[in-house]
């Protein structure tokens, strides 16, 4: 592994402690910039496969969920430690289904359900990217579905 920011191979862990089911939370410290990140790491059983809207068949990635709500969160008062659990909690979700595919609607669907409790106004960012909104209707839906 490599420090994100200067791209050492030399750190060292400050902090290890286990997070959610089957994962555990690594805060470390580059030892050439002093920067810190945290890393995850979890047992990865079946590797879970992601069906596409197109119909296209690609390896689950969480980071591309953290990347999407890191989107939807910005400039919100949301931390990088709650978007990466939400994340940890969408995947955890999937592999519970013990299923090898999973479609990127169910996985959009869960990233919707936890980010609305989280925060309605990323929320409703995500929801135009992820449902595609065209017209102001459809944001006067979803504030209405943010609502009850």
């Amino acid at each position: 592994m490599k420090c994100p920011y200067c791209g050492s191979e030399d750190f060292k862990t400050l902090e290890t402690r286990d997070s959610l089911e089957n994962t555990t939370r690594r805060r470390k410290e580059c030892v050439k910039c002093g920067k810190r990140f945290t890393t995850y790491e979890y047992v990865e059983t079946v590797e879970l496969m992601v069906r596409k809207k197109d119909g296209k068949l690609e390896r689950f990635d969480v980071n591309k969920i953290i990347r999407g709500l890191q989107k939807a969160c910005e400039k919100r008062p949301v931390t990088m430690e709650q978007i990466n659990e939400l994340a940890s909690r969408v995947r955890q979700d999937l592999m519970a289904k013990g299923k090898e595919e999973v479609s990127s609607q169910e996985i959009g669907d869960l990233v919707m359900k936890y980010l609305k409790t989280l925060d309605r106004i990323a929320y409703i960012r995500f929801a135009s990217v992820y449902k595609k909104f065209e017209e102001p209707e459809d944001f006067k839906r979803v504030l209405l579905e943010v609502k009850k």
